[in-house]
């Protein structure tokens, strides 16, 4: 086509993640499972017809507990987090 710019895949760089980031990713991703049940379970507290169940605030504060033993446990396995010296 005339007038047509068409630009190739070359064109852009490709930005997969690496093995390092990729392993990465897979030990945080308990915490990342919890953090998505948490954020279900607000939803549901949020906008349950008739307020929410007795078993809405149990599955609540069921997820918010696993988010906190799930960051403590990924904490554990990284002992400079954040870069500072301990």
């Amino acid at each position: 086509m005339e007038g047509h710019n068409v630009t190739s895949s070359d064109d852009f760089p490709r930005s997969e993640p690496s093995r390092t980031e990729l392993a990465e990713i897979e030990r945080e991703m308990p915490l990342i499972d919890a953090e998505v049940l948490l954020l279900d379970a607000q939803i549901t507290v949020l906008t349950s017809n008739g307020g929410p169940t007795d078993l809405d605030w149990q599955r609540l504060r069921r997820a918010q507990r696993r988010v906190l033993r799930e960051a403590r446990a990924l904490l554990a396995t990284k002992p400079n987090w954040g870069g500072r010296a301990a």
